[in-house]
């Protein structure tokens, strides 16, 4: 980590003296491993590196970057942005983050030994996740596809303003789809299993999850349309708290096309509902000890028993808005601009597992996947419809497959009409958490 940072400042000292200088290094390894049917279908391995510049000068800032660590691109990459700047449109709000006196959480995030495992490891993996998926029951027919993937991230943030601090992550998965059924029917599922490391993940549970999401689909119907209490599996769970997650960072607000616009104090959910943005539990896929900035990342509430909370912030988005970044600036890689975003959110969990609240319910929906929910959302109006595969709950029990259903309702009258939250908080690879939700009367539309 330490090339990294030199590498900052190098950048950094190229900087004049009436204007202020972003470096943001990043490094990174991602394999990906795809097998069918016993062989390598698709096998890549991509290394990446580079280094983004923003400068800012009265009041307008410039952006550049390079993939090449060569002084000489660095410097052009400088001057480059030196000559955006001074085409961009003045913002009083334009400025890079300054030192706030919180330091980054000490986080276990990176494991060295992950780059040290053998190619022909990655793909015994994948190929043992086939084979296990495949003879978990006779009525799985076989496989759409197992992967193995990793990546190895670093990252540096120096600026003339003060910050000089750095991050390093290892995340490694596996992932499968299976196919079920006969030749009158075929039902798809999946499963994952996330790690630090290759030793962290488990084959068993990938391939049982996927082979049961499969097999408890088997004979689905098409349900009578009509209102119900639904219950999300915390895979749906999580996508839906990403979308909400999204509406809550606070360039969304500014720009109008948040649904939380101006409701800052106001009761948003039911008065049970704890919703926490904290990339500083190392458990999370998106965990980090400091943002994209290079601030120090920490725990941000967004909602507190039910009452709106306020919104994540970067630096710009916090002058806009008259308040102090929460460290959650985040960008896609050294290629681009910080903005305002969620890494880890998740909902404070109940003290009832699945179980019990599916024997609550009595009668209803459980929802194990949806499709086509990012697309299906309106996140000024909050209206959602989305697509929607499950098992009925009939009696406290789970009961018969059901398929080819849309479930719709509205963002707001969903965290009003909650009824309760699972204990079963389940990471999954992306910025938000899953768990079991209970919701009443939610319109379902089948047959």
């Amino acid at each position: 980590m330490s090339d990294l940072l030199d590498i900052a400042d190098a950048v950094v000292a190229q900087a004049r003296d009436d204007e202020q200088l972003e470096a943001y290094v990043g490094r990174s390894t991602d394999t990906q491993v795809r097998v069918y049917q016993g062989e390598v279908e698709q096998l890549a391995v991509a290394d990446s590196l580079g280094v983004g510049v923003r400068i800012v000068h009265e009041g307008r800032q410039g952006f550049a970057y390079c993939g090449t660590f060569d002084s000489e691109a660095l410097a052009e990459t400088v001057s480059e942005a030196r000559d955006n700047a001074a085409f961009g449109e003045p913002d009083e709000a334009a400025g890079l983050a300054e030192p706030d006196g919180v330091e980054p959480a000490d986080l276990d995030l990176w494991r060295p030994g992950l780059a040290e495992v053998a190619t022909d490891r990655k793909v015994a993996l994948a190929l043992e996740l086939e084979r296990t998926l495949l003879a978990a029951d006779p009525r799985i027919t076989g496989v759409e596809s197992c992967d193995y993937g990793d990546s190895l991230g670093e990252t540096a943030v120096v600026t003339t303003t003060g910050i000089r601090r750095s991050s390093r992550v290892t995340g490694c998965e596996l992932v499968a789809y299976s196919l079920a059924g006969d030749e009158d029917e075929t039902q798809t599922g999946f499963g994952f299993s996330l790690g630090r490391d290759v030793d962290e993940l488990d084959v068993e549970a990938a391939a049982g999850d996927a082979a049961d999401r499969a097999l408890r689909m088997l004979g689905a119907i098409q349900p009578p349309s009509g209102r119900l209490t639904v219950v999300l599996d915390p895979w749906v769970t999580a996508q839906l708290m990403g979308i909400v997650a999204g509406t809550l960072g606070a360039e969304e607000v500014i720009k109008a096309r948040s649904l939380f616009a101006g409701r800052e104090g106001e009761q948003v959910a039911a008065p049970f509902v704890t919703l926490v943005e904290d990339p500083t539990d190392a458990r999370s896929w998106g965990a980090s000890p400091v943002d994209a900035e290079g601030l120090a990342t920490r725990r941000v509430p967004l909602i507190e028993a039910g009452e709106l909370r306020g919104f994540v912030h970067s630096t710009w988005t916090a002058r806009r808005m008259g308040t102090r970044s929460t460290g959650s600036a985040v960008r896609a890689g050294f290629k681009s601009t910080p903005t305002a975003g969620c890494r880890a959110v998740a909902l404070t969990p109940g003290d009832r597992d699945a179980a019990a609240l599916l024997a609550d319910v009595g009668d209803g929906v459980l929802v194990q996947e949806v499709s086509g929910l990012h697309s299906g959302v309106n996140p000024i109006s909050g209206d959602f419809s989305t697509g929607a595969q499950g098992l009925r709950i009939r009696g406290g029990a789970l009961a018969e497959p059901l398929r080819e259903f849309t479930i719709a309702s509205t963002i707001q009258r969903l965290l009003h009409d909650l009824v309760a939250v699972g204990s079963d908080l389940t990471w999954l690879p992306m910025s938000a958490a899953g768990m079991t939700l209970v919701v009443g009367d939610v319109a379902v539309s089948g047959a």
